[in-house]
Formats: structure tokens, C-alpha cells, sequence
């Protein structure tokens, strides 16, 4: 795939979800008190550089010029948090980062592009403790929400790093540890599963109706069938099992949209699903790399194979 194809789609992709009404989150109708629909569009332009980095590693891989313990994923993960930082205050795109940067550079070490979960495992594997002390600064400076505090390893512990360097705990490590918490390290340790589940049910979708109701239904299934990993780090599993039922009864039609998005609301960011948006950033980012464009219909946007 061309380098800079695959630098387009993944910042097209995360730009596109956060336009979506996709109901809890931040969208182009609605804010948070402390990050707004401009802290993502303000911060994902200003990942081109590095993203291009990336692809460029990945090829030089492939190419037999480094090897794959040479990627560099927590470096390039820590610079994309650093430039998020640069341009605004807030942290939109934690997850994204954690998620795009190894399937970027998966990417570039194939034509293929259903392989690129498979190669970004593969680079994950062969990441080292450096890597993730890279990740753990990176956490740092963006200071995602419901981290926990006390676990083995914590993220914010004076001892951290003489930690992760005294058990060896590289990325591919460290994901097997942080799986239980978060859908994203769960992605890592199973070849991006769930993303290119996303990217090819999106397709699917769009076949039938607009993009933005295609990807908004696509955020109600994964909400649905799965939950969210950031509910359950804020508020507790007791609220996200009443958040997957909720969103349950929005599909079977028992409760409305906007109903569901006034629950979610609720208590601010608490029920935010946060880790589900992730999820269907990077599915965009593969599905406008796919090869396809958008096309206004009756004033709708639908997907569109490009000429």
C-alpha cells in the first residue's frame, strides 16, 4: 500500500468518528465540559508527520533495513502523545495512538490489507521493556481517565520503570496483563479481531444506508454485544452491563437514541464509551483505506468505491 494512503486513512478515520452523533460521546452536536469536539480536530492533523514515520519504519522492515525489534512502537507512540499535547490541552485520541500506531506500521510491512493485524502482532511480540516505558510516558502526558491506581505496574508508581525493567515486560507483555481492563490491549493480543470485524461489518452496513447510520448502528452492536472497557474502569461493572442492556433496547427498537444518549449523559463523562470509539476510529481508518470515497445521495453521505 502507498505510505501516504495509509497516513491519509488513519487520520481520515478518527475525524470522521468524532463528526458522527454517535450517542455518549463527544460529536459534532454535542461536548464534554473539558474536551470538545475542536480538541480532535485541532489534534489529529498534527500526527501526518509522525504517522508517515511510522509507515516509513515498517517499510524499511520489510525491506530486511531493521529489524522488527527495531520499530520503535512506544517511541513513536510517546511523539504522537507529545504532538496531541502540542496543539491542545486535552486528551482526545489516547486510544487511537495505542491502536493505530502498530496496525500502521503492520500495514507497511504488507500488500495485504487483512494482514495488517497479523504483522502488527508480530512487531508487538518483538517490542522491548523500552517500548513500554515509552508507552507508560506517554500515559503520562495525555493522563487518560480511569487508569487504576495500586495494580502491579502502575503507570504513575515511582517504581514503575525499575519494575517493568526487572520482569522484562515488553508491549506484547503488558497487553496480556492490561486485557481484563481495556478492549484496546485485547486487540493487540488477538491480531486486531475486533477492529477488522468492525471495518468489514461497516462495509456491509453502508450498502444499505448512509455512513453516519451505518457506523452509529456498528457503535450500538459492539455496545450491545461487548460493552465498554472505559465504563468499567469509571464507574464500575454494574454500570456497563446496564449500559449493554440500554443499548440492547435502542437496537430492538424499545428505546430511543436520544433517550439513550440523555442516559449516558447523565452523570457527564462517566458512561462515556470511550474504548467503543476507539474501536470504530481505527475500523474508519480501514475502511477509507479499503478504497473507497464518500458521495452526497439525497442529501446523505454514502460510501462510494473510488475511480
Amino acid at each position: 500500500m502507498e505510505r501516504w494512503e495509509i497516513v491519509r486513512a488513519f487520520i481520515t478515520g478518527p475525524l470522521v468518528e468524532v463528526a458522527l452523533p454517535k450517542p455518549g460521546n463527544v460529536n459534532r452536536f454535542r461536548d464534554f465540559r473539558d474536551l470538545s469536539v475542536y480538541n480532535f480536530l485541532v489534534a489529529y492533523p498534527a500526527l501526518v508527520g509522525i504517522y508517515h514515520e511510522t509507515v516509513r519504519r515498517g517499510e524499511l522492515i520489510r525491506s530486511g533495513v531493521l529489524s522488527p525489534a527495531e520499530a520503535g512502537l512506544g517511541e513513536l507512540i510517546r511523539r504522537s502523545a507529545e504532538a496531541t499535547r502540542r496543539v491542545q490541552s486535552g486528551n482526545p485520541d489516547f486510544g487511537v495512538l495505542v491502536l493505530s500506531i502498530p496496525l500502521i506500521a503492520g500495514l507497511a510491512l504488507t500488500k495485504k490489507l487483512s494482514e495488517g493485524g497479523e504483522k502488527a502482532r508480530l512487531l508487538l511480540e518483538e517490542s522491548s521493556v523500552r517500548d513500554t516505558m515509552e508507552l507508560y510516558r506517554a500515559i503520562r502526558i495525555l493522563e487518560p481517565k480511569g487508569i487504576p491506581r495500586g495494580v502491579k505496574y502502575d503507570v504513575y508508581s515511582e517504581d514503575a520503570f525499575e519494575e517493568l525493567f526487572r520482569d522484562r515486560v515488553n508491549l506484547m507483555r503488558l497487553a496480556e496483563l492490561s486485557c481484563p481492563r481495556e478492549t484496546i490491549f485485547c486487540e493487540w493480543l488477538n491480531s486486531y479481531g475486533i477492529t477488522y470485524g468492525a471495518f468489514s461489518r461497516i462495509l456491509r452496513l453502508a450498502k444499505e444506508m448512509p455512513l453516519e447510520d451505518a457506523s452509529v448502528r456498528l457503535f450500538l452492536e459492539l455496545l450491545a454485544e461487548r460493552g465498554d472497557t472505559l465504563i468499567r474502569r469509571k464507574a464500575g461493572e454494574a454500570e456497563e452491563l446496564l449500559v449493554r442492556k440500554r443499548a440492547r433496547e435502542v437496537i430492538e427498537g424499545k428505546l430511543s437514541i436520544e433517550e439513550f444518549d440523555a442516559f449516558l449523559r447523565e452523570e457527564g463523562d462517566l458512561r462515556n464509551p470511550g474504548s467503543t470509539a476507539d474501536i470504530v476510529a481505527v475500523a474508519l481508518s480501514l475502511v477509507f483505506l479499503s478504497g473507497v470515497g464518500v458521495e452526497m445521495k439525497n442529501g446523505r453521505a454514502w460510501l462510494t468505491a473510488r475511480p
